[in-house]
């Protein structure tokens, strides 16, 4: 029994481009950390919070997957100074 051509084709596996990150705006990384945009400027100059300039006017943009390894190195450094006794337990506020 032989394949036809188009059941050759649907059964072969698609071709892809390059996969690149989605990029967001300082803006949006500001909305998602729900912090003010001074603290996200402060981040990315400091280099702890990697971004790129694009463009001739030099805009400002964070890859999604470094937003998330930021947040989740947050959140690891956070439970280690919780768990060396450098945050007390009671000191987690309200932000109202």
């Amino acid at each position: 029994m032989t394949k036809r051509t188009e059941q050759v084709n649907e059964n072969a596996a698609p071709t892809r481009g390059p996969v690149f990150p989605r990029m967001l705006t300082l803006e949006q990384v500001q909305e998602i950390l729900n912090v003010k945009s001074a603290l996200v400027y402060s981040l990315v100059r400091s280099g702890e919070l990697p971004a790129g300039q694009f463009g001739g006017r030099g805009v400002w943009r964070v890859r999604e997957s470094d937003l998330a390894a930021y947040i989740d190195a947050a959140f690891v450094k956070t439970a280690e100074r919780i768990a060396a006794g450098q945050i007390p337990e009671d000191d987690v506020t309200s932000e109202d």
